[in-house]
Parts: structure tokens; sequence; C-alpha cells
């Protein structure tokens, strides 16, 4: 069984203390040492060169993002955080998972088992490959919570599960229901805690227009419309499903569709 050299980065105590207390539980994790900032993180992993990193990311001084502009080889991270905002751009420096506190066992060993599948008899250098930035690559704020790289992918997460990042263009339509949104593929729904609003606000890509309050649509999908008689419209989309156009938003997408 392959054991992998783990370091924990938090300036939170009590944070350290729960996830060495889980990790415990792991006969495949070696815990090496414990750091509460990055200046001190990167002295110990120069010292000890971990295969695996929990890393925290708001911290006083630099964040996790800047240690791992700092790395000179590619440990797998596993960031462990507060906030979902961050996780577009943990992303784009190839974390291997993104961990909400407070972290569940069961999210923990998810996160681990992520982290074996990439070991083996070369693990070292497989963790290496899968974790380095590219070189010379800058980590740059992210535009939005909500996007990935060029707002190609949408970020769902729910806290519980693994995040999972769907391209913007297999995405049928998304409705909303208070603090919920559905999010409808070809291949299944997925419900994440967001506001329809606020995805709206992060200026949604261009193949996308609003057609209800609570509903918007991507015009790639869209198979026809049929007039009723109060000037709102149904929809078909090329998959068979019907929505409903309110008469607020019906003259934007008929320009939308002509344009």
């Amino acid at each position: 069984m392959t054991v992998l050299r783990t370091l924990i980065v938090d300036d939170e105590p009590a944070a350290i203390e729960g996830l060495r207390l889980r990790l415990q539980g792991f006969t495949e994790i070696e815990l090496v040492g414990e750091a509460s900032s990055v200046e001190q993180a990167l002295l110990l992993i120069e010292q000890l060169l971990p295969e695996l990193i929990f890393l925290d990311i708001e911290m006083p001084g630099q964040s996790g993002f800047d240690l791992v502009r700092q790395l000179h080889y590619g440990p797998a991270i596993v960031f462990v955080t507060a906030f979902h905002q961050h996780a577009v751009q943990a992303f784009e420096v190839r974390a291997l998972d993104y961990l909400l506190k407070p972290v569940t066992q069961e999210r923990l060993a998810d996160a681990i088992e992520r982290v074996r599948g990439l070991a083996g008899a070369d693990h070292k250098a497989r963790l290496s490959l899968a974790a380095a930035p590219v070189a010379g690559e800058a980590v740059e704020p992210a535009e939005s919570a909500f996007y990935k790289g060029e707002r190609q992918k949408l970020v769902i997460q729910d806290g519980r599960n693994p995040i999972q990042l769907i391209p913007f263009q297999d995405i049928l339509w998304i409705d909303a229901a208070g603090d919920y949104m559905c999010v409808h593929t070809p291949q299944e729904t997925h419900v994440m805690r967001a506001r329809l609003k606020s995805l709206i606000q992060e200026r949604l890509p261009d193949c996308f227009v609003q057609i209800h309050k609570s509903t918007v649509v991507n015009l790639n999908y869209i198979d026809r419309l049929e007039p009723l008689n109060n000037t709102e419209f149904r929809l078909f989309l090329n998959t068979g499903k019907e929505l409903k156009v309110s008469r607020t938003y019906a003259k934007e997408l008929k320009q939308r569709l002509i344009g």
C-alpha cells in the first residue's frame, strides 16, 4: 500500500487539530508536518517534500494560492477552506479537490481516494505531473465563483459532494426556486445552492437568455416558439422539453433569435 507523506497548512489551530484527528483513520496517510503560515509551510516543504498538502486559502500574510505559486515541484493539493468562492481559482491551479469547512469524514475519504487514484509504484512522479502548475503560469484571481477558465464551465458544489464542473455548452436550461437552482443537461439535473439573479449578474455566456423570472435557456437548444393568446410563448427545446416564455422577456428572446 502506498503511504502518502502529508502536510497540513492552516492558520487556525482548531482546524489543524480537527483535520489531524480525522486523518488518523486513514492508514495511507502519514502526517509529517503542520504549518500555520505560508512562510512556515515553505520551510517544511523544502525539508520534508510532502506528496500531499491539505491547504487553507485565506491566511494572514500570504494565501494558499501564494504558496502554490512558489512550489518547485508538484505535490497533490487539496484545498480546505470555509469559502466557496475560491473554487474556480483552486481548479485553475489544478487542485485535486476542494473541501469546505467543516470537513466531513465522507468528503475527506473522497478526496484521499482521488489522490490514491494517482498513486502507484511511481506515485511521486505521477502526483507531480497531476498537481504541478504549468511552467511560468501565474495564479490570477478568478472572475467569479461560477466560472472556470474563460467562463467555460459552471461550478456545482453543495458542500457535501465533490465539486463538479459542467460545461456551459452542455446546459439546456436553468430554473430556480428560492435559494436553489436546477441545472439541466441532457444526462441529468444538478441542484446547487445559489440564486439565479446572482448567476445572471455574473454575466452568463452569450448563448443564454432569460425567458422567465426563474428561467434561463441555452439558445443553441431552442427548436421553435409557439405564440399564445396573451403575448406569451411556448418554447420547445430540441429535446422536446416545453418551457414558458413570459411577456416580460418575449421581446428580447425574439430579438436574440432573429439576430
